[in-house]
C-alpha cells in the first residue's frame, strides 16, 4: 500500500533497484544528509551484490551540493559511465553505476508531496554519533559516519570484515576498535602493528575518549573526529 511523503524539506532522491527482490526502493536526501552504500545492512543504502564492497561509497551534501565519493571499492564507482577518482558533484538526472548496479538520483522540487511505497526512508544530515573525516591521500574529505555501536577499523582488502575499511598498507588488519558508549566514542588499538595515536599520543590498553576535533592516526592515515 502507497503512503503519501512529504518532500518539503527534500532535496534530491537516490532510486535503484533492489538485486534480490526487484523491487524499486528510495532513498530520500535533506540538507546535509550523509548516505553510505554498500554490501553490509548498516549501509543508508545496502545493496546485497556480488560486486558491491562492504562500504562501497558515500554521498554526502557540502556547500549546497551532493557529492559522490569512491570509498576504495574493489570494482570502483561510475557517474554516467564515466569512472570517478575524486568526490563528484551530482545533478539531477545522473546515474551512479557500482560495476552492475544502477543507482537514480533525482531532483526534488520543495513542498511536492508524491506517494511512494514502503521502502522509502529518509537520510538526515548531520545528527547522530559523530563521523570520521579522511584528512590526507586520495580519499581526502571523505566522511564516514559512525553509525555503529562499536566498530573495527583495518585495511581495505578484498575479504575485509571490519565496519570502517581504509586504502592504507601500514594500517592492520584489523588495526583498531571503537566503542559508543555513554554518548561518547572510545578508541582501542588492537595491536597494530604502526600504532594507533590521538592527537600525536600513541594509545595504551584503556584506549582513549574521543573529543569533537580530535585527531586520530591509525598507521599514517590521519582522520579528523567531529561529534556531529
Amino acid at each position: 500500500m502507497n503512503a503519501a511523503v512529504d518532500y518539503s524539506a527534500a532535496l534530491a532522491k537516490l532510486s535503484w533497484q533492489d538485486p534480490q527482490t526487484g523491487e524499486t526502493r528510495e532513498l530520500i536526501l535533506q540538507e546535509g544528509a550523509r548516505a553510505s552504500i554498500g554490501r553490509l545492512e548498516s549501509n543508508d543504502i545496502c545493496i546485497r551484490e556480488q560486486h558491491v564492497s562492504r562500504q562501497h561509497a558515500f554521498i554526502e551534501y557540502q556547500d549546497g551540493v551532493f557529492f559522490v565519493s569512491d570509498n576504495a571499492s574493489a570494482n570502483g564507482v561510475f557517474v554516467n559511465d564515466e569512472r570517478i577518482t575524486e568526490p563528484f558533484p551530482l545533478i539531477a538526472g545522473d546515474v551512479i553505476r557500482l560495476f552492475v548496479p544502477l543507482i537514480q538520483f533525482k531532483a526534488v522540487i520543495g513542498g511536492e508531496t508524491v506517494a511512494s511505497g514502503e521502502h522509502l526512508s529518509t537520510a538526515h544530515g548531520a545528527v547522530g554519533r559523530g563521523r570520521l573525516i579522511m584528512m590526507g591521500g586520495a580519499q581526502e574529505g571523505t566522511a564516514i559516519p559512525l553509525r555503529w555501536q562499536s566498530l573495527r577499523v583495518g585495511r581495505a582488502t578484498a575479504n575485509a570484515e571490519w565496519e570502517v575499511c581504509i586504502p592504507d598498507p601500514s594500517i592492520s588488519r584489523p588495526h583498531a576498535r571503537m566503542e559508543f558508549v555513554d554518548d561518547n566514542w572510545i578508541v582501542y588499538d588492537l595491536g597494530s602493528a604502526n600504532g594507533t595515536l590521538v592527537n600525536g599520543t600513541p594509545l595504551n590498553e584503556k584506549g582513549r575518549m574521543l573529543r569533537d576535533g580530535d585527531m586520530v592516526t591509525f598507521g599514517m592515515s590521519t582522520l579528523l573526529f567531529r561529534n556531529s
